[in-house]
């Protein structure tokens, strides 16, 4: 239900039981006559459209923002307003029905409805500030709630970049003398990877396809350090190639595994890449030759634990990420994410 629709089904049901309340406490001591029935029926009408005036009036001009004291002067003069409006349409009403003799229009009963109205009028304004207040402050919960998702989201994406700079960096310096025209590639490659992670979009995803590109050029830059002792393979649907995933976290995987996989062995390993769409969801997994062990001294897991990260403030509980053994020599890091494309 829209709160729209609920605030008029409240309207409604909130006057017309309250006019239903009063004309029969009024039929009780005056008896059922049309006037009667009319008068409160005229009641229920303008009292929904004087009170929806002044929800408009307390909107535009934010009556509920500021100091206590201000907000209560405020709504409580409004209230004494509407309450002398009510008053004098009901004694117009009465006057038209039952003229200007009526008992009607002694001091003590004109003062009583004007009080009646004044506090049906304030118990509205009342039921009306709490609920606002209430749902203005979820709402100034969840806009900061967000932003410091956001801020947590764009410190975790930025660290990223340092360490696949500081890697890439090596391998140039390494280059520069032995190879002048290698490491010129190496560094035209870099560039390629860095523009990836700068032009990344705003709703911190970007297209596998776009992921895959960007890896490319880091392993052909690292493939220069490892030489021989690196074997890439790749399995990518077509299909996945479109779906979006969070940018540098394919890299971010591609590297843990060279990092803790391929680089201690010898004689290097192999590098396979896959991804798939399956049943709603992105598998996107990289497999390498190594097995899982106790963490050495030194050695950190902040990929990883980055990767976890950054996909549970993106999608909460419906992306996973499991580093599992894969038979004696082999090692695979799956991720599961929404299907978005």
């Amino acid at each position: 239900m829209t709160t729209r629709r609920a605030y008029w089904i409240c309207q409604v049901l909130g006057w017309g039981a309250y006019s239903a309340f009063g004309l029969w406490i009024a039929a009780q001591s005056a008896g059922w006559r049309p006037s009667l029935e009319a008068g409160y029926f005229f009641y229920f009408l303008y009292s929904i459209g004087l009170t929806d005036l002044l929800r408009s009036e307390i909107r535009r001009r934010d009556w509920l923002c500021g100091p206590p004291r201000r907000i209560f002067l405020r709504l409580s003069l409004a209230a004494v307003a509407i309450g002398v409006v009510q008053a004098v349409l009901i004694s117009s009403g009465v006057l038209v029905s039952e003229g200007r003799h009526s008992s009607f229009f002694e001091a003590a009963t004109l003062m009583g409805v004007w009080l009646g109205t004044t506090y049906a009028t304030g118990a509205w304004i009342g039921v009306y500030a709490a609920i606002t207040t209430k749902r203005r402050r979820q709402e100034n919960e969840t806009r900061l709630q967000l932003a410091l998702r956001e801020a947590e989201l764009r410190a975790l994406e930025a660290q990223v970049n340092p360490h696949f700079l500081f890697n890439c960096l090596n391998s140039i310096r390494a280059l520069v003398v032995e190879n002048p025209a290698l490491a010129q590639d190496m560094i035209t490659r870099l560039a390629n990877t860095l523009r990836h992670s700068l032009h990344r979009d705003l709703g911190h995803t970007v297209p596998l396809e776009s992921e895959l590109e960007a890896v490319s050029d880091y392993l052909a830059l690292e493939s220069v350090r490892f030489e021989d002792r690196l074997r890439v393979r790749l399995s990518i649907d077509t299909e996945a190639r479109a779906l979006a995933i969070p940018p540098m976290l394919l890299q971010t995987l591609v590297e843990n595994a060279l990092k803790h996989g391929i680089a201690p062995s010898p004689s290097g390993g192999e590098l396979l890449i896959r991804a798939a769409a399956e049943r709603g969801t992105l598998m996107v997994e990289v497999e390498n030759t190594g097995r899982l062990g106790q963490p050495q001294p030194g050695v950190t897991q902040l990929g990883l634990s980055n990767v976890r990260e950054r996909l549970r403030l993106l999608y909460g509980d419906r992306a996973t990420l499991q580093l599992k053994d894969r038979g004696s020599d082999r090692v695979a890091a799956t991720v599961l994410i929404p299907k978005l494309t």
